[in-house]
């Protein structure tokens, strides 16, 4: 049975799927890595989820405030033997409540073309494409996302 608890950036089994995590977005993202790597430090990220299988940590999630009433979903991540199992899911809606709770309306996202699986994953769950924000504004590889949670 899957657990999920909530955390800061601290937590090492966060910061150890992290790592995993950038492994692995360095090879996906190819020469643009370190143009999304800046936007993805944790010292700044507060709100953390982690999701184990008994004791071991399997994936993980993390928001952060983008406006008054928006937050930022972050650094979403499952090991790869746990995918497809509906774990990032979980993840993501307890980030949601998560969201709720500390008083924002809306949860915004960006993730990359490369990853095809975590668009399919957002647009399960309702969010809808958006223009690109901020920093991702005219990058043809980024695809952002929006989801009202009232």
């Amino acid at each position: 049975m899957v657990s999920i608890v909530r955390t800061t950036s601290a937590n090492p089994h966060f910061q150890h799927l992290v790592s995993l995590l950038d492994h692995d977005l360095a090879i996906r993202n190819g020469d643009e890595n370190a143009f999304f790597a800046q936007f993805n430090k944790i010292t700044h990220i507060h709100h953390v989820v982690v999701a184990y299988m008994g004791d071991e940590p399997i994936g993980c999630g993390a928001i952060k405030e983008f406006s008054p009433q928006a937050m930022e979903v972050k650094r979403m991540y499952v090991l790869p033997a746990y995918r497809g199992r509906g774990i990032a899911s979980q993840i993501l809606r307890v980030l949601e409540v998560w969201t709720r709770e500390l008083g924002y309306t809306t949860c915004v996202l960006e993730t990359g073309l490369m990853l095809p699986e975590a668009i399919a994953l957002y647009t399960k769950l309702q969010y809808r494409r958006i223009p690109n924000y901020g920093q991702y504004a005219g990058v043809a590889n980024s695809v952002c996302f929006q989801k009202d949670l009232v």
